[in-house]
């Protein structure tokens, strides 16, 4: 009768599986060779207006080696560009080795990879755009909305994203970051910076992902990532299940995550409202326990996540703990009684918390330099947590199978 019971009450609160889906009306005309020659034809400090009305590509828009070039359309609600039928080219748009580039006012459609992506480019403004994919929403989706790489001075502002495989807005390996104002949902990541530095996150709204805001850092890159300033951002009700492609990294993300940090040192958290994600507000976690822990769902061969375990063995400069993680004046609810049960975070969630869930957590696994000579905690290892009254913080202390787990432990307590 036990065991009856307790299935009884995991299917009362489990969440209902739910088909996301996107199916707009398109009136396609045929503007493909004129809009390809804009592009190539493009020079220095020029303007490249895009057309009212619905546009379809089978090939990638390219920009490369340019200065001071703004690509335009006449109101992202008016400029559609479908890539749905692409057989050349992996993006919708490439932006490469550029100065000054601004895109906005257009929405762009179904790239077989990557919405946009910008590579190697100082100065570029991505702005009141729509970014997404139609039909409905999984893993044959392509894995980046919008997705700046190996760029300065990079601003994202006021665009809408949806559907990507991976994560919707995504930085990577890039200095001078705001991101700011957006809104993220169906994606498997909302938001997310990834060995990147001088980031800001502010004022955006994340919603009906797996994870709201994600900041990681692994290894086998050019840059290790440090200084991000995660604020003023509306995360809730982020429970979409991982469809993430088997192999891929971003595919641990527990759902029900609002805010993940991993292996990142350097991290401010703050002033957010943080709402309704079933399984953990705030997750502050190594590198080695979320690979560990990512559930049998994403566990695929031959992807991404077998090349980023090379990489960590040969990457010796690679500090896989979390570290100088400040987590203050954050505003919390969450009236789902269970996490999400499909991934095993949920699950060690339920067997030590049952319905009293954490807000805040952070899995307390130490760098070899976490102490002072002093006996004192390093404060490039600290993780401090400083939020209202009734808010519950863990260290799951899981280097020893969660034994000492600690609820809101005096080592959060930083000056």
């Amino acid at each position: 009768m036990k065991f009856i019971g307790y299935c009884a009450l995991l299917l009362l609160f489990a969440s209902c599986s739910e088909t996301l889906e996107y199916n707009p009306e398109r009136n396609f005309s045929d503007q493909q060779k004129s809009i390809l020659t804009s592009f190539i034809l493009a020079k220095d400090s020029s303007t490249i207006d895009l057309p009212e009305g619905h546009f379809k590509f089978d090939k990638s828009l390219i920009l490369e080696g340019r200065i001071h070039v703004t690509i335009k359309g006449q109101g992202k609600d008016k400029t559609i560009l479908s890539f749905k039928d692409q057989s050349q080219g992996a993006e919708g748009i490439r932006v490469a080795n550029c100065e000054n580039i601004t895109l906005r006012d257009f929405t762009i459609e179904d790239a077989a990879g990557d919405n946009i992506k910008v590579t190697d480019t100082e100065g570029i403004l991505l702005e009141d755009l729509i970014i997404g994919w139609t039909g409905k929403v999984d893993s044959t989706n392509g894995a980046y909305g919008l997705y700046p790489v190996l760029c300065k001075n990079v601003t994202i502002r006021s665009c809408t994203v949806f559907g990507a495989s991976d994560a919707g807005i995504y930085v990577g390996q890039s200095d001078t970051v705001l991101i700011e104002n957006n809104t993220t949902y169906w994606n498997v990541a909302g938001i997310e910076s990834e060995n990147s530095k001088e980031v800001i996150i502010r004022n955006n709204t994340s919603y009906e992902n797996t994870g709201g805001i994600l900041v990681f850092d692994l290894p086998g890159l050019t840059q290790y990532g440090r200084n991000i300033d995660v604020y003023n951002n509306n995360v809730y009700e982020n429970n979409t299940p991982n469809f993430a492609p088997p192999g891929n990294m971003v595919g641990v993300t527990p759902p029900g995550t609002g805010i993940l940090v991993l292996a990142t040192t350097g991290v401010q958290i703050h002033d957010n409202i943080i709402r309704n994600n079933k399984t953990i507000g705030v997750g502050m976690v190594s590198y080695a326990l979320l690979e560990a822990m990512g559930g049998e769902e994403n566990t695929g061969g031959g992807g991404s996540r077998e090349e980023l375990e090379r990489q960590n063995e040969l990457d010796i400069n690679y500090d896989p703990f979390v570290g100088d993680i400040k987590v203050y004046n954050n505003t919390y609810e969450n009236t789902y009684l269970l996490p999400y049960l499909g991934n095993d975070f949920g699950k060690l969630f339920l067997l030590k918390f049952g319905t009293n869930l954490p807000h805040v957590a952070w899995d307390g696994l130490q760098s070899p330099n976490y102490f002072l000579a002093d006996g004192s905690i390093n404060p490039n290892y600290a993780i401090c947590v400083q939020e209202a009254e009734g808010i519950k913080s863990v260290n799951l202390d899981a280097a020893n199978e969660f034994e000492g787990l600690e609820e809101n432990p005096a080592i959060f307590n930083c000056n």
